[in-house]
């Protein structure tokens, strides 16, 4: 298997090669590619269009730092707008039109080739898929945007200073494009690359957020338009799960199989994945970051930990005293996936770089700013290079397909106990969980998250999406479709501690750390405690925010752990929306700004 799946990668790494060879640098660049020298074989269309390929790699583990999930200390565009008084001459990324017209100038000219109609509406397939997908994205931060189906030519000014399209028209206009491409797309077609079923994932995938956007958005005023689209989400779903091709990888271990997932070598012939980024050592390395586990930016948050279900299917938010339980107790009984993608107490870590306490079995660290939770979902836990390269990204899984799905009835009011055991309930067997039922008891916490849903069993299908793809990329855009945006302003905590003193961060019941006020100094090694294992205790000095502090506590000496004094504030409706920057609206006033926006 590892040899196909490095020819897998060699070929694809060829492909896009191809388009930096003597022989294409001979023809002229892509925006001036005569009709005469270019799109007359097989050949040309594939080299085009592989082009376009712009999957997402390890930065799908990088996209919820800014959401419920994670703190980041880093810089992202939300976490300016809440905190600053932004507006169009601030707000200026996004609006960049490039891939379009690399799109359309294909589409123009690809028939060229002397190829069988089959072959032909394959590659405008292919190219339509990606037109839909660009301007999905187009259509989640802007809303209403121009719609171009043609590639604009210099003197084209009506085209050039057109205005922006309806929402309404333009996601008309890219269902169209999904449409036919879920008709012609080839379903036969190399591992790692676009064929029938990648194109219906994508589809489904963003059927759901238009149904659901629209529906929790009365900004719109199109939600009667929203069952349309709850209804393609479904069926495009279940022609994915009657299809036959995809399962979830469910080996019988519920401890690892979850985990496997996002550090496999080879996710090739993996039966859950249906779109994987290949990786291969030396050839195309997966960029795998130990920062991604140490204290670099991001922190994964107490919030998203008190999701997570107990062993035996309960809410662990219904424990008496759930807020302020240790961080050894945190993990007891709990929903497989949560060590899976936290470290756990007892977790021995070996990859090191970003971990100043050296390898072994793990001590928490603390730092300030930081929850004092690490993931290590993703996390490549060797000291082996190669290994660290070799790593396969699961860019679609078929979990998506199914939790889609049992959304997408759910919001019909169509949902039964057989869709619930048909999806929610396969991913719970993986972890081990008890099955999920129709009209299960309200969780007053999941509730308080979602006020505009009434609807238990809703609730406990958000939560498992929320689990099932914790750091995974896909809440920032579920808050946003949800209009769920207020749970931004909430600031990420960390572990709790009821005072200073000695606490057991391992589970062997012998203390790992002791916390100081942060008045006091530190010890000289010599004069620090040792545990009852001879082992010298680690330090921290505890404090307020903004004090000088080795690590925050709410109360000072006391309470959770705090990474940020003040999130700022997420103004509806407006901030789930992006302005048109400044500089454009300037050159072409018939771009007009919506939702607040100046």
């Amino acid at each position: 298997m590892n040899h196909l799946k490095y020819m897998l990668a060699f070929v694809a790494m060829l492909s896009i090669l191809a388009a930096c060879n003597d022989e294409f640098l001979d023809r002229a660049p892509q925006t001036s590619i005569g009709k005469e020298n270019f799109f007359t074989t097989e050949e040309d269309l594939s080299i085009y269009i592989n082009n376009l390929y712009n999957f997402s790699g390890t930065g799908i583990y990088y996209n919820d730092f800014a959401t419920d999930n994670a703190a980041t200390t880093g810089n992202t565009e939300l976490k300016t707008m809440m905190t600053t008084n932004p507006s169009s001459a601030t707000i200026t990324g996004g609006w960049n039109w490039g891939e379009l017209r690399t799109i359309n100038f294909f589409l123009e000219n690809f028939t060229r080739a002397n190829l069988s109609d089959e072959t032909l509406n394959h590659y405008e397939g292919l190219a339509r898929f990606f037109r839909a997908r660009f301007y999905m994205n187009k259509v989640k931060r802007y809303s209403d945007v121009p719609w171009y189906d043609e590639v604009i030519e210099t003197d084209d000014m009506e085209a050039l200073f057109k205005g922006r399209d309806s929402r309404d028209f333009v996601v008309d206009k890219i269902f169209e494009d999904y449409q036919f491409a879920a008709d012609h797309v080839f379903e036969n077609q190399p591992t790692g690359a676009v064929n029938k079923w990648v194109v219906k994932a994508y589809m489904a995938r963003h059927a759901l957020y238009e149904g659901t956007f629209r529906k929790y958005h009365d900004e719109l005023n199109l939600e009667s338009t929203a069952s349309a689209f709850f209804q393609m989400a479904r069926d495009i779903s279940k022609e994915i799960m009657d299809g036959g091709n995809y399962s979830i990888h469910n080996t019988g271990s519920p401890s690892s199989d979850y985990h496997s997932l996002f550090v496999s070598s080879d996710l090739t012939s993996n039966s859950e994945v249906i779109l994987p980024n290949i990786a291969i050592h030396d050839l195309k390395n997966s960029g795998f970051s130990e920062t991604i586990f140490g204290n670099f930016e991001v922190s994964v948050s107490k919030d998203l930990l008190q999701s997570y279900l107990m062993s035996d299917g309960s809410y662990y938010t219904d424990q008496p005293g759930y807020e302020t339980k240790l961080f050894v107790e945190e993990f007891e009984n709990r929903d497989a996936r949560l060590s899976q993608t936290y470290a756990y107490p007892g977790w021995e870590l070996i990859r090191t770089a970003t971990y100043s306490q050296g390898g072994g079995i793990y001590i928490q660290q603390l730092q300030k700013n930081f929850s004092g939770y690490h993931l290590i979902k993703s996390f490549v836990n060797s000291t082996n290079q190669e290994d660290v390269n070799n790593v396969d990204v699961p860019v679609l899984r078929y979990a998506e397909t199914l939790l889609t799905y049992a959304e997408a009835k759910a919001e019909l009011g169509e949902l039964t106990q057989a869709d619930l055991d048909l999806t929610v309930n396969v991913l719970r067997d993986r972890a081990g969980v008890p099955h999920l039922t129709m009209n299960p008891p309200v969780d007053a916490v999941q509730q308080a998250r979602y006020p505009n849903v009434t609807d238990a069993t809703l609730l406990e299908i958000r939560r498992e999406r929320r689990i099932e793809f914790a750091m995974e990329g896909l809440r920032f855009d579920d808050l946003m479709r949800w209009r769920a945006g207020k749970l931004l302003e909430k600031e990420p905590e960390g572990l709790y501690f009821p005072s200073l003193g000695k606490y057991d961060l391992t589970g062997d019941g012998v203390e790992d750390i002791i916390l100081i006020d942060a008045s006091e100094s530190v010890p000289s090694s010599g004069n620090k405690e040792v545990n009852s294992l001879g082992v010298t205790l680690i330090y921290y000095r505890a404090g307020l925010q903004n004090s000088d502090a080795a690590v925050y506590l709410e109360n000072g000496t006391s309470g959770t752990v705090q990474t940020v004094i003040d999130r700022g504030e997420f103004i509806e409706a407006k901030y789930y929306y992006r302005p048109v920057p400044e500089t454009h609206v300037t050159v072409n006033s018939n771009l007009t700004q919506i939702f607040g926006w100046d």
